[in-house]
Protein backbone atom coordinates (compact mmCIF):
# COMPACT_ATOMS: atom_id res chain seq x y z
CA UNK A 1 0.00 0.00 0.00
CA UNK A 2 1.35 3.22 -0.74
CA UNK A 3 2.26 5.75 2.13
CA UNK A 4 -0.21 8.32 2.50
CA UNK A 5 0.26 11.69 0.77
CA UNK A 6 0.68 14.52 3.12
CA UNK A 7 1.60 18.49 2.17
CA UNK A 8 0.32 21.07 0.03
CA UNK A 9 1.74 19.59 -2.83
CA UNK A 10 0.41 16.73 -2.43
CA UNK A 11 -3.15 18.51 -1.89
CA UNK A 12 -2.38 20.43 -5.57
CA UNK A 13 -1.71 17.06 -7.39
CA UNK A 14 -4.63 14.99 -5.81
CA UNK A 15 -6.85 18.23 -6.93
CA UNK A 16 -5.11 18.18 -10.56
CA UNK A 17 -6.00 14.29 -10.63
CA UNK A 18 -9.26 14.27 -9.47
CA UNK A 19 -9.87 17.36 -12.91
CA UNK A 20 -8.18 14.26 -14.90
CA UNK A 21 -10.31 11.24 -13.70
CA UNK A 22 -13.72 13.76 -12.84
CA UNK A 23 -14.29 11.64 -10.24
CA UNK A 24 -13.05 11.40 -6.31
CA UNK A 25 -13.04 7.56 -6.66
CA UNK A 26 -10.68 7.61 -10.32
CA UNK A 27 -8.41 10.23 -8.58
CA UNK A 28 -7.95 7.81 -5.62
CA UNK A 29 -7.03 5.33 -7.65
CA UNK A 30 -4.43 7.53 -9.62
CA UNK A 31 -2.72 8.66 -6.68
CA UNK A 32 -2.81 5.43 -4.70
CA UNK A 33 -5.71 6.52 -1.69
CA UNK A 34 -8.54 5.55 -0.51
CA UNK A 35 -11.54 7.92 -1.71
CA UNK A 36 -12.36 8.85 1.62
CA UNK A 37 -8.43 10.32 2.48
CA UNK A 38 -8.87 12.09 -1.36
CA UNK A 39 -12.27 14.00 -0.16
CA UNK A 40 -10.63 14.69 2.81
CA UNK A 41 -7.02 15.97 1.65
CA UNK A 42 -9.20 18.38 -0.88
CA UNK A 43 -11.76 19.33 2.13
CA UNK A 44 -8.47 20.71 3.83
CA UNK A 45 -6.66 22.10 0.84
CA UNK A 46 -10.51 23.86 0.18
CA UNK A 47 -10.08 25.17 3.90
CA UNK A 48 -6.60 26.54 3.26
CA UNK A 49 -7.26 28.14 0.44
CA UNK A 50 -10.98 30.16 1.73
CA UNK A 51 -12.47 28.45 -1.48
CA UNK A 52 -14.50 25.64 -2.68
CA UNK A 53 -12.65 23.93 -5.80
CA UNK A 54 -15.65 21.25 -6.67
CA UNK A 55 -19.38 21.44 -7.19
CA UNK A 56 -20.02 17.54 -5.79
CA UNK A 57 -23.16 15.39 -6.92
CA UNK A 58 -23.39 12.06 -6.11
CA UNK A 59 -22.29 10.61 -9.61
CA UNK A 60 -19.27 13.36 -10.20
CA UNK A 61 -17.48 16.33 -9.73
CA UNK A 62 -17.21 19.26 -11.27
CA UNK A 63 -14.70 22.67 -10.88
CA UNK A 64 -16.16 25.72 -9.42
CA UNK A 65 -15.20 29.16 -11.53
CA UNK A 66 -12.77 29.90 -8.91
CA UNK A 67 -11.47 26.31 -9.02
CA UNK A 68 -11.68 26.43 -12.66
CA UNK A 69 -8.87 29.32 -12.04
CA UNK A 70 -6.80 28.05 -9.55
CA UNK A 71 -6.39 24.60 -12.43
CA UNK A 72 -5.77 27.01 -15.37
CA UNK A 73 -2.78 29.20 -13.52
CA UNK A 74 -1.25 26.21 -11.68
CA UNK A 75 -1.54 23.80 -15.07
CA UNK A 76 1.82 25.24 -17.13
CA UNK A 77 3.92 24.37 -13.96
CA UNK A 78 2.86 21.08 -13.57
CA UNK A 79 3.10 20.71 -17.01
CA UNK A 80 6.71 21.64 -16.54
CA UNK A 81 7.67 19.53 -13.91
CA UNK A 82 6.41 16.03 -15.57
CA UNK A 83 8.57 17.32 -18.91
CA UNK A 84 11.90 17.86 -16.63
CA UNK A 85 11.03 14.52 -14.90
CA UNK A 86 10.86 12.96 -18.52
CA UNK A 87 13.83 14.47 -19.58
CA UNK A 88 15.82 13.56 -16.73
CA UNK A 89 14.28 10.23 -16.86
CA UNK A 90 15.16 9.42 -20.71
CA UNK A 91 11.30 8.85 -21.61
CA UNK A 92 11.11 8.23 -25.19
CA UNK A 93 10.62 12.14 -26.82
CA UNK A 94 9.74 10.36 -30.67
CA UNK A 95 7.30 12.10 -32.56
CA UNK A 96 5.11 10.02 -35.10
CA UNK A 97 2.04 8.10 -35.91
CA UNK A 98 -1.19 10.04 -36.26
CA UNK A 99 -2.40 13.40 -34.44
CA UNK A 100 -6.17 13.78 -34.94
CA UNK A 101 -6.82 17.97 -34.01
CA UNK A 102 -10.31 19.16 -33.65
CA UNK A 103 -9.73 22.51 -34.89
CA UNK A 104 -11.76 25.87 -34.68
CA UNK A 105 -12.49 26.70 -37.89
CA UNK A 106 -11.21 30.41 -37.04
CA UNK A 107 -7.64 28.88 -36.66
CA UNK A 108 -7.19 27.62 -40.43
CA UNK A 109 -5.63 30.45 -41.95
CA UNK A 110 -3.19 31.13 -38.86
CA UNK A 111 -1.96 27.58 -38.36
CA UNK A 112 -1.76 26.53 -41.98
CA UNK A 113 1.52 27.82 -43.61
CA UNK A 114 4.91 27.96 -43.42
CA UNK A 115 5.30 27.05 -40.36
CA UNK A 116 3.17 24.32 -40.36
CA UNK A 117 5.68 23.16 -43.06
CA UNK A 118 8.33 23.51 -41.06
CA UNK A 119 6.81 21.81 -38.42
CA UNK A 120 6.07 18.80 -40.56
CA UNK A 121 9.71 18.71 -41.84
CA UNK A 122 11.00 18.78 -38.27
CA UNK A 123 8.99 15.19 -37.71
CA UNK A 124 8.73 12.95 -40.55
CA UNK A 125 7.26 10.41 -38.82
CA UNK A 126 3.93 12.40 -38.26
CA UNK A 127 0.77 12.52 -40.04
CA UNK A 128 -1.72 15.12 -38.82
CA UNK A 129 -5.46 15.37 -39.36
CA UNK A 130 -6.91 18.30 -39.12
CA UNK A 131 -10.81 18.26 -38.58
CA UNK A 132 -12.68 21.77 -38.19
CA UNK A 133 -15.71 21.53 -36.06
CA UNK A 134 -18.15 24.58 -35.04
CA UNK A 135 -17.74 22.62 -31.14
CA UNK A 136 -15.52 21.02 -29.05
CA UNK A 137 -17.45 17.54 -28.63
CA UNK A 138 -16.50 14.43 -26.98
CA UNK A 139 -12.46 13.87 -27.74
CA UNK A 140 -12.26 10.96 -25.95
CA UNK A 141 -15.08 8.65 -28.28
CA UNK A 142 -14.29 10.65 -31.26
CA UNK A 143 -10.91 9.71 -31.07
CA UNK A 144 -8.60 13.41 -31.19
CA UNK A 145 -5.77 13.43 -29.42
CA UNK A 146 -6.04 17.46 -29.13
CA UNK A 147 -8.31 20.59 -29.71
CA UNK A 148 -7.75 23.86 -30.68
CA UNK A 149 -10.59 26.31 -29.94
CA UNK A 150 -11.15 30.12 -29.16
CA UNK A 151 -13.13 31.73 -26.30
CA UNK A 152 -12.82 30.87 -22.44
CA UNK A 153 -13.49 27.05 -21.36
CA UNK A 154 -16.55 26.15 -19.59
CA UNK A 155 -16.01 23.80 -17.05
CA UNK A 156 -15.34 19.54 -17.92
CA UNK A 157 -12.78 17.02 -17.24
CA UNK A 158 -10.52 17.87 -20.22
CA UNK A 159 -7.29 19.79 -19.89
CA UNK A 160 -7.36 23.28 -21.08
CA UNK A 161 -4.53 24.74 -21.53
CA UNK A 162 -4.37 28.36 -22.54
CA UNK A 163 -1.87 28.87 -25.44
CA UNK A 164 -2.50 32.34 -26.64
CA UNK A 165 -4.04 35.43 -26.71
CA UNK A 166 -5.26 37.42 -29.85
CA UNK A 167 -6.35 40.74 -30.21
CA UNK A 168 -9.37 41.76 -32.15
CA UNK A 169 -8.83 44.28 -34.85
CA UNK A 170 -11.21 46.35 -36.81
CA UNK A 171 -10.53 45.56 -40.45
CA UNK A 172 -11.73 47.34 -44.53
CA UNK A 173 -10.69 47.19 -47.70
CA UNK A 174 -9.08 50.31 -49.35
CA UNK A 175 -11.49 49.85 -52.25
CA UNK A 176 -14.73 49.75 -49.52
CA UNK A 177 -12.94 53.28 -47.45
CA UNK A 178 -12.53 54.70 -51.01
CA UNK A 179 -16.49 54.57 -51.69
CA UNK A 180 -17.38 54.90 -48.00
CA UNK A 181 -14.97 56.85 -46.39
CA UNK A 182 -12.69 55.91 -43.66
CA UNK A 183 -14.59 56.16 -39.74
CA UNK A 184 -12.59 58.48 -37.32
CA UNK A 185 -13.98 56.73 -34.45
CA UNK A 186 -15.86 53.26 -33.26
CA UNK A 187 -19.18 55.30 -32.92
CA UNK A 188 -18.79 56.44 -36.29
CA UNK A 189 -19.64 52.73 -37.23
CA UNK A 190 -23.59 52.98 -35.87
CA UNK A 191 -24.23 55.30 -38.69
CA UNK A 192 -26.02 53.88 -41.37
CA UNK A 193 -23.48 54.69 -44.06
CA UNK A 194 -21.19 52.15 -42.69
CA UNK A 195 -21.97 48.66 -43.51
CA UNK A 196 -20.35 45.67 -40.97
CA UNK A 197 -19.94 42.44 -41.53
CA UNK A 198 -21.79 40.65 -38.94
CA UNK A 199 -20.12 36.90 -37.33
CA UNK A 200 -22.57 34.64 -35.85
CA UNK A 201 -21.53 32.74 -32.47
CA UNK A 202 -21.70 29.21 -33.04
CA UNK A 203 -22.47 28.48 -29.26
CA UNK A 204 -25.08 31.26 -28.68
CA UNK A 205 -25.92 31.67 -32.48
CA UNK A 206 -26.51 35.36 -31.78
CA UNK A 207 -23.59 37.58 -34.07
CA UNK A 208 -20.61 39.07 -31.80
CA UNK A 209 -21.18 42.26 -30.27
CA UNK A 210 -18.76 45.07 -31.60
CA UNK A 211 -16.48 45.96 -28.59
CA UNK A 212 -13.87 48.50 -28.84
CA UNK A 213 -11.16 48.58 -25.99
CA UNK A 214 -8.86 51.33 -24.89
CA UNK A 215 -6.79 50.72 -21.44
CA UNK A 216 -9.27 50.24 -19.30
CA UNK A 217 -12.37 51.86 -21.31
CA UNK A 218 -14.95 50.05 -23.17
CA UNK A 219 -17.23 51.00 -26.05
CA UNK A 220 -19.65 48.51 -27.32
CA UNK A 221 -21.63 49.79 -30.56
CA UNK A 222 -25.18 48.83 -32.32
CA UNK A 223 -23.24 48.01 -35.54
CA UNK A 224 -25.41 48.71 -39.04
CA UNK A 225 -25.10 44.70 -39.90
CA UNK A 226 -27.00 43.74 -43.27
CA UNK A 227 -24.58 40.64 -44.07
CA UNK A 228 -24.39 37.65 -41.30
CA UNK A 229 -21.71 34.56 -41.75
CA UNK A 230 -20.70 31.61 -39.55
CA UNK A 231 -18.10 31.01 -41.41
CA UNK A 232 -14.59 32.90 -41.00
CA UNK A 233 -13.61 32.57 -44.80
CA UNK A 234 -16.21 33.95 -45.76
CA UNK A 235 -16.19 36.99 -43.76
CA UNK A 236 -12.48 37.14 -44.72
CA UNK A 237 -13.52 37.26 -48.56
CA UNK A 238 -16.52 39.67 -48.27
CA UNK A 239 -14.18 41.98 -46.15
CA UNK A 240 -11.43 41.75 -48.60
CA UNK A 241 -14.17 41.86 -51.78
CA UNK A 242 -14.66 46.04 -49.98
CA UNK A 243 -18.49 44.42 -48.95
CA UNK A 244 -17.91 46.04 -45.57
CA UNK A 245 -16.70 46.30 -42.20
CA UNK A 246 -15.05 43.56 -40.29
CA UNK A 247 -14.09 42.57 -36.78
CA UNK A 248 -11.59 39.78 -37.00
CA UNK A 249 -8.88 38.17 -35.10
CA UNK A 250 -5.21 39.61 -35.67
CA UNK A 251 -4.12 36.25 -36.01
CA UNK A 252 -3.91 35.68 -39.26
CA UNK A 253 -4.89 38.62 -40.38
CA UNK A 254 -1.26 40.89 -39.90
CA UNK A 255 -0.09 39.63 -43.31
CA UNK A 256 -2.90 41.04 -45.10
CA UNK A 257 -2.68 44.78 -43.37
CA UNK A 258 1.62 44.25 -44.31
CA UNK A 259 0.26 43.63 -47.64
CA UNK A 260 -1.88 46.77 -47.72
CA UNK A 261 -4.94 44.86 -48.54
CA UNK A 262 -6.72 45.48 -45.28
CA UNK A 263 -6.38 48.49 -43.48
CA UNK A 264 -7.01 48.58 -39.38
CA UNK A 265 -8.94 51.18 -38.54
CA UNK A 266 -8.99 51.60 -35.01
CA UNK A 267 -5.32 51.02 -33.71
CA UNK A 268 -5.87 52.79 -30.83
CA UNK A 269 -8.95 50.61 -29.59
CA UNK A 270 -7.06 47.31 -30.15
CA UNK A 271 -6.83 46.55 -26.75
CA UNK A 272 -9.50 43.76 -26.27
CA UNK A 273 -8.37 40.37 -26.62
CA UNK A 274 -9.30 36.54 -27.70
CA UNK A 275 -7.65 33.77 -25.73
CA UNK A 276 -6.97 30.02 -27.81
CA UNK A 277 -7.29 27.11 -25.71
CA UNK A 278 -5.76 23.59 -26.10
CA UNK A 279 -7.77 21.14 -24.85
CA UNK A 280 -7.06 17.27 -24.35
CA UNK A 281 -8.24 14.13 -22.52
CA UNK A 282 -5.51 14.07 -19.19
CA UNK A 283 -2.26 15.87 -18.05
CA UNK A 284 -1.45 12.18 -16.94
CA UNK A 285 1.71 11.24 -19.68
CA UNK A 286 0.85 13.58 -22.37
CA UNK A 287 2.20 11.81 -25.82
CA UNK A 288 5.23 13.37 -27.43
CA UNK A 289 3.22 13.82 -30.42
CA UNK A 290 0.96 15.81 -28.97
CA UNK A 291 3.29 17.91 -26.34
CA UNK A 292 5.40 18.78 -30.12
CA UNK A 293 2.14 19.94 -31.28
CA UNK A 294 1.47 22.41 -28.11
CA UNK A 295 4.62 23.44 -28.13
CA UNK A 296 4.35 24.48 -32.07
CA UNK A 297 1.18 25.92 -31.63
CA UNK A 298 2.60 27.86 -28.64
CA UNK A 299 5.23 29.47 -31.12
CA UNK A 300 2.11 31.32 -33.20
CA UNK A 301 2.03 33.79 -30.23
CA UNK A 302 2.24 36.80 -31.41
CA UNK A 303 5.37 39.06 -30.59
Amino acid sequence: MKPKLEGFSSAINIFAAIVDAGTFRGAAEIVGMSPPGVSRAIARLEDRLKLRLFHRTTRAVSLTQEGHRIYERMLPHLIALEEAAAEVSGVSMSVGGRLRVNLDPVCYRAVLGPKLDNFMDQHPELRIEFIARDSLGDLVSEGFDVALRFGKPKNSTLVARKVLDTAILTLAAPSYLARQGRPRRPQDLENSDHRCLEFRDPAGGKPFPWEFHQGRKRVVIATQGRLTVNDPSALLDACLAGSGIAQMLSMGAEHLIAKGQLVNLFPDWADERYPLYAFYPSRQHIPAKTRAFLDFIDGLKEP
